[in-house]
């Protein structure tokens, strides 16, 4: 064996104890570690690594048919500080002193809820006693705010040299302000979780997933890493339509105000396709003011005489009465066994049917369905549930109420029953079974909520719902609607055409010379401790338009109001005629009676 060879051998046996040699002190290290050194590399780790931390979930919006925020979870920020940052030690804390004064300074003046000398102190003593997490403030800044704090010199060098961290919270914005509050809902401040409206319905789409983040303590300071990252939660796109939403607010609380009454809502819907395009819900506060409180809209109440189309068109579907039959009326009293019926505008006159409803004769709808219906009171209610103005709405709304509509044990309470006494249903029953009549007999569900998104993407889609093919013969239809334009448009009969004085027209109520409109109006006496009172009313009035070919349907109704001359077709008709002026500007071309969608 040559020198050569043997120098390879002992080389390559060197390093081969060598390598022998570490990994028995690698391995030697880990039985270390893992036994007489554990307890000490545990708390080394806890004194580096703090508790998880849960990073919330944004979200996701609430948007209108448009696209436009209508619900939002905006930024904030809560302040804090890592008074002990080495760069802030070094130097004999050069750069603590050379900036605390301009940092307290620019605190005070962002934050407004402190002076300048109350953040200098908080900051220094934190610094001398070397805290590495200082909450600077309970007050929590937004997005402006943290930009204009950003400008300040210290900050600027970055959260390595001031210690200064932004931590992002959300905060729960209305983009509408207080418009369709109600609806839209609200969100719990503890859990997250929706609480009311939509907020609620849609809670498990909206609230995401949170995440998990810990405070670690890295190159001497401590920082939240994220761990697990949050998930977002979706986004909810409405029917609503800003700017209709809009109007219909502001147009229901200008006659509230007027009238003074208790509360009010309006809802407006696209005929075809059920979508509630603006809905609103206005409460008397004592001060004077109206706020968003309850939802109206889909709270129980007597309908008054706009339950008088319901029992008119059951009454016509059993062959029991046609458009022309005629039905005589006394200006006295009727008494029918224990029941005395008035109208509002007395005479000794024979109506038709027709003019019967465009006048809203409460005799004459009582005979027409006493006369039809006696001893078979079961009969009417039957025929009245066919009609679907009771089935359920299945509305987007927590909390919306069932109508009641119950069968009687006599032909007496019929007799009030045919105008929209003995009743309960909702505005948006009324609402949807009137959109039947303006849709040719299809009766569509009310719906709010269209689409589920995840950015562009849809992850579910809302379809409109038929609940009914038709809820009567056509012919029925016809001549119903035949008498619905008479409420508006016959100025002698019609209870939302016109006001007059000396024989000429004062005012008009639901007409328009813009937009042709058809519907019905409804006064209703309030119950109160157990008696009917005849000095507080309900008013209603509920229509479509155009007229000819109708895109919207519409209900106002106002309760309680105080102020003097108020009336059913002036106020809440009027309340109708304001808003299909406006959408049709709004939205659509309308000329010469054709109705031509914007793109």
């Amino acid at each position: 064996m040559g020198d050569k060879q043997r120098n390879t051998i002992i080389r390559f046996a060197v390093i081969f104890m060598i390598i022998t040699a570490g990994f028995i002190a690698v391995l030697t290290k880990i039985i270390l570690i893992q036994t007489k050194e554990k307890e000490v590399w545990l708390s080394l780790a806890n004194a580096q690594v703090r508790n998880n931390q849960v990073v919330p979930a944004t979200r996701g919006n609430i948007l209108d048919c448009e696209g436009k925020l209508l619900c939002s979870s905006m930024p904030q920020y809560t302040l804090y500080m890592d008074a002990a940052v080495p760069a802030l030690t070094q130097g004999n804390d050069s750069l603590f002193h050379r900036y605390i004064d301009t940092l307290s300074s620019d605190l005070s003046r962002v934050l407004s809820d402190n002076d300048a000398l109350f953040y200098k102190n908080k900051i220094t003593t934190a610094h001398r006693r070397g805290k590495h997490s200082l909450r600077i403030s309970r007050t929590r800044i937004n997005y402006l705010q943290r930009k204009e704090l950003e400008r300040n010199p210290l900050i600027q060098r970055g959260k390595n040299y001031s210690g200064i961290q932004f931590q992002e919270v959300k905060r729960r914005m209305r983009l509408l302000g207080p418009l369709a509050t109600r609806t839209l809902g609200s969100i719990d401040a503890e859990s997250g979780h929706g609480k009311t409206g939509l907020e609620k319905k849609y809670d498990s789409y909206l609230v995401g997933k949170d995440g998990v983040s810990v405070r670690q303590r890295i190159a001497g300071q401590y920082e939240n890493v994220t761990v697990v990252e949050a998930e977002d939660g979706y986004d909810v796109v409405t029917t609503l339509n800003a700017e209709l939403q809009d109007i219909v607010s502001e147009t229901l609380m200008n006659r509230l105000k007027r009238v003074d009454g208790e509360w009010g809502c309006c809802v407006l819907m696209e005929t075809q396709s059920g979508h509630i395009k603006a809905i609103a819900n206005l409460d008397k506060q004592p001060d004077g003011s109206y706020i968003e409180s309850v939802n109206h809209a889909v709270t129980m109440v007597e309908p008054g005489s706009t339950f008088k189309t319901v029992a008119l068109m059951a009454a016509m579907e059993d062959h029991k009465v046609a458009l022309y039959d005629t039905v005589s009326v006394t200006k006295a009293p009727w008494k029918y066994f224990t029941v005395t019926h008035r109208d509002a505008h007395p005479k000794d006159t024979i109506y038709t049917v027709r003019s019967a409803l465009a006048v809203s004769s409460n005799i004459a709808l009582a005979k027409i369905i006493t006369r039809a219906y006696e001893g078979s009171a079961n009969r009417f209610i039957n025929r009245v549930l066919k009609l679907g103005i009771a089935d359920s709405i299945e509305s987007d709304i927590p909390g919306a109420q069932a109508a009641l509509i119950r069968v009687p044990n006599d032909t007496v309470t019929i007799s009030k029953m045919s105008y929209g006494y003995s009743v309960l249903i909702t505005p948006m029953q009324l609402l949807m079974f009137y959109n039947a009549i303006a849709n040719n007999g299809k009766m569509v569900r009310p719906m709010l909520v269209t689409d589920i998104k995840d950015g562009e993407e849809i992850i579910k889609h809302f379809d409109t719902e038929v609940v009914k093919r038709s809820i009567a013969r056509s012919s029925t239809i016809e001549d119903i609607r035949l008498a619905l334009h008479d409420v508006v448009w016959d100025n002698h009969l019609g209870t939302a055409s016109v006001r007059m004085w000396n024989g000429k027209v004062a005012d008009y109520k639901a007409q328009s010379s813009l937009v042709h409109i058809a519907g019905k109006t409804g006064t209703a006496q309030i119950l109160e401790n157990g008696r009917y009172s005849d000095r507080k009313h309900r008013m209603t009035f509920v229509g479509y338009f155009p007229e000819e070919n109708p895109q919207y349907t519409c209900i106002c109704m106002i309760n309680a109001p105080t102020v003097w001359g108020y009336d059913a077709g002036y106020d809440c008709g009027g309340v109708v005629r304001i808003i299909a002026e406006k959408t049709i500007a709004n939205v659509d071309c309308y000329k010469d009676g054709i109705l031509v969608k914007r793109k």
